[in-house]
């Protein structure tokens, strides 16, 4: 079978650029653009509406990414099913995760996995952990690791890998009030203290809720997306940040922060590896959540 259009589709579907697309996919761009133009002649629709400056999907684009992710996902799990007597496991896997939960918790995961299975190749890509379930729920990753929110969505398998607690973070040298230093913080304590927070996500929902709870609310002096953009703000000393432990660990700038201590504390990240449900099936990411499950 001949996947490759469904493979080059897909490539373009997601980077929305013939040029990047065709460096993915090993090919020119005027061969991608050709099985382009060949699938929307065979189903008779467009897939792109595309000009000289962007590409964009259709609604029928959209239709079709959605068979062509299950379809090479459907091809996946009947061909390692059927090689699986000879136990040789071949393909590919796409993970997503924050750049510090790469060097925090890949290493360990990947290096038993690699020389168990070297026929499965890991496409990684790393971003704004916000996100990550998302993709995941989207299919447009296969595995994911992100912080487990308080409801589970349905059809997603969690398995934890660690626990971070939620820390407020100040600069070292800086002109906030010494108080915040010298002793146990209360929410009352953060009124004209100026906060650097993140966009979205569970840290910011649950200082949200520690705020609303009290009924005071935070004064944003920054939102910004990533944990590692809020130690770079908090370290020149504009303001007092919350991030998780494992972020603060693994900074470069760990030295220009202090941690502050204030009750109650925020409820801890519970870190760990998903996956749709469903996937399971494929022996190619059951080989990987079993691994996994044998380390913990």
């Amino acid at each position: 079978m001949d996947l490759r259009p469904l493979k080059q589709f897909l490539a373009l579907a997601e980077s929305l650029h013939f040029n990047r697309a065709s460096l993915i996919c090993h090919v020119s761009p005027s061969t991608l653009s050709r099985t382009i133009k060949q699938l929307e002649d065979q189903l008779g629709v467009a897939l792109f509406e595309r000009d000289n400056r962007s590409v964009s999907l259709t609604s029928e684009g959209e239709r079709f990414q959605t068979y062509a992710r299950e379809a090479l996902s459907q091809w996946e799990i009947i061909h390692n099913e059927l090689m699986a007597g000879a136990r040789e496991l071949h393909g590919s896997l796409s993970m997503y995760c924050s750049v510090t939960a790469s060097y925090s918790f890949l290493y360990e995961i990947l290096s038993q996995f690699r020389p168990k299975y070297p026929g499965i190749e890991i496409k990684l890509h790393t971003g704004d952990p916000e996100p990550a379930i998302q993709r995941v729920l989207t299919d447009q990753e296969d595995l994911a690791i992100a912080a487990r929110p308080d409801n589970l969505p349905a059809g997603l398998a969690f398995q934890q890998i660690a626990v971070s607690p939620l820390l407020f973070i100040a600069p070292v040298v800086s002109q906030l009030p010494d108080s915040l230093f010298e002793k146990q913080l209360q929410v009352h304590d953060f009124d004209d203290v100026p906060m650097i927070l993140q966009e979205k996500g569970i840290a910011r929902q649950r200082l949200d809720s520690w705020f609303q709870a009290n009924g005071r609310n935070p004064k944003i002096y920054a939102q910004v997306a990533g944990n590692e953009a809020i130690v770079s703000m908090v370290s020149l000393g504009f303001g007092v940040g919350v991030v998780p432990e494992i972020v603060l660990s693994n900074s470069p700038l760990a030295a220009n922060v202090q941690v502050l201590k204030v009750s109650p504390e925020l409820k801890p990240y519970k870190v760990g590896l998903c996956v749709l449900e469903k996937k399971l099936r494929n022996p190619l990411i059951a080989a990987l959540w079993n691994q996994l499950s044998d380390i913990l």
